[in-house]
């Protein structure tokens, strides 16, 4: 039985095309969510340094941990993990999951993106809430 909003949702219904493809059948539905958590967030999450670039790395002790740079930042952390999720789910959207469109000398950057923004969503993946 799934709980949505404390009520219970008693059926799901699922076609056999839904599981075959999975992926490509979620990600219209995660996609608008992401991008609805980022407009309307009031809170975020801590975010490892390892998943944001360098220029948002803090050390979470001292003086900087309450400072307003610090606040801003930690927000920044947190938009940067769900931009790359939100990336990659709209290359799903977009149907360019698979990469064709891509040039030769961008496959692995786009590629190496695309497993990250995944990799994000995953690890987040409790996250996901305002």
């Amino acid at each position: 039985m799934i709980v949505y909003m404390g009520k219970k949702v008693k059926y799901v219904h699922i076609d056999a095309w839904d599981t075959w493809d999975m992926d490509a059948s979620l990600a219209p539905i995660i996609l608008p969510m992401l991008k609805q958590l980022k407009e309307t967030k009031q809170g975020a999450p801590f975010v490892y340094n390892e998943d944001v670039p360098e220029n948002l790395h803090t050390d979470y002790t001292g003086e900087e941990a309450i400072s307003e740079p610090f606040e801003e930042r930690w927000f920044a952390r947190w938009d940067y993990v769900l931009d790359e999720m939100i990336w990659a789910f709209q290359w799903a959207v977009d149907g360019k999951d698979v990469l064709v469109d891509v040039p030769d000398e961008d496959y692995r950057e786009y590629s190496e993106r695309l497993a990250n923004g995944y990799r994000l969503f995953g690890k987040y993946y409790q996250c996901l809430w305002d």
